[in-house]
């Protein structure tokens, strides 16, 4: 893992906003040190299935949401669709193992701004929450999963 020293620049930045969603505690606690190492990120919250996802936005405003596709209750497609149809200016990045082309453009559909593979570089995924304004790079359903 590559650790970089903030500018004072970078530091006047301010953090983006993010909240993460996914059912295992230990994906969640690792998730947020690695993103709070990144320095360009502050975690709001954590949420554990797409009902408590969808509440926490209401009640957090994060500008990201790192969300799962499968976990108990409400998936991370219905949660999207719900999110995004709530507030499309919140990006959604999708953030799964399960990676095939199917996968891709279900969360697509529902409204999905990126799809990053869990287990790829975490500078991809911190790569994917900081880009604005710009169209998603790897949630195109002709990309399949990295070799």
């Amino acid at each position: 893992m590559t650790t970089h020293a903030l500018s004072p620049a970078d530091r006047a930045r301010r953090l983006v906003r993010v909240l993460i969603v996914d059912d295992m505690p230990q994906v969640l606690h690792d998730l947020r040190l690695l993103l709070e190492l990144s320095g360009a990120v502050e975690v709001v919250g954590e949420a554990r299935d797409g009902q408590e996802a969808i509440r926490l936005c209401a009640k957090l405003s994060p500008e990201v949401i790192v969300m799962d596709l499968e976990m108990r209750g409400m998936d991370g497609y219905e949660a999207t669709r719900q999110i995004k149809a709530r507030d499309s200016s919140r990006r959604v990045v999708i953030l799964s193992v399960h990676a095939d082309l199917e996968q891709r453009e279900r969360a697509r559909i529902a409204g999905a701004d990126d799809f990053v593979v869990k287990g790829d570089n975490y500078e991809i995924l911190v790569n994917a929450i900081l880009r604005r304004n710009s169209p998603p790079s790897s949630i195109s359903p002709q990309k399949g999963p990295k070799k």
